[in-house]
């Protein structure tokens, strides 16, 4: 029952202070949160205090949402934005690369068979850890964009840029990402075909 009832129901409720219509909203989009914050943040730990620091703000600022723009394109710019406070106050290098142990279930739920199954998860492990190599904004576009199947009009929104600022970027991030996966995972690739 409780994810049929729309994000517009659930964030007037919650305005109003009904906590069941807060936890829903937690729940439905704790997933997409930590994912995003792990992709800034690189690390667990962290992932999890930013990402409740995120829905701490995404309450506060509720009453402000004003439906223009789709909610997670909303929830995004806070992400971002709080991920990025983090980052700054505990002047991480934003580029490292230390922790590859970070995967993220991209798998398609359907079981064709044991085989195929274990094959497309070792596939999405290696493109997880392929993008985990990329900067945080590459990452980040390569997510919202393949993952979360925003468009590049709602990029835009999220990442204060323009069309063609944000079109260039994912162009550029897909040539990294392909660069990182011919180099690193070429003998994989090969393995697996």
């Amino acid at each position: 029952m409780a994810s049929t009832i729309s994000d517009e129901t659930l964030i007037q409720q919650a305005i109003k202070g009904r906590q069941s219509a807060c936890a829903m909203l937690v729940k439905r989009y704790e997933k997409y949160v930590f994912t995003l914050v792990l992709r800034m943040v690189k690390n667990r730990e962290d992932a999890d205090e930013v990402a409740q620091d995120c829905f701490l703000r995404m309450f506060r600022y509720l009453p402000e949402f004003r439906g223009d723009c789709k909610f997670t394109t909303w929830l995004y710019k806070i992400v971002y934005s709080t991920s990025l406070n983090h980052l700054r106050k505990k002047n991480l290098d934003t580029r490292s690369l230390d922790d590859a142990e970070r995967p993220i279930d991209v798998a398609d739920e359907s079981t064709l068979n044991a085989a195929a199954s274990m094959e497309r998860e070792d596939r999405n492990a290696a493109l997880q850890e392929a993008i985990d190599m990329l900067s945080p904004d590459d990452a980040n576009i390569i997510t919202l964009f393949y993952l979360y199947e925003q468009n590049l009009e709602e990029i835009c929104q999220v990442m204060d840029l323009t069309m063609t600022n944000a079109k260039t970027k994912l162009c550029r991030a897909r040539q990294r990402l392909k660069t990182v996966i011919d180099t690193r995972f070429s003998a994989q690739i090969r393995e697996s075909t």
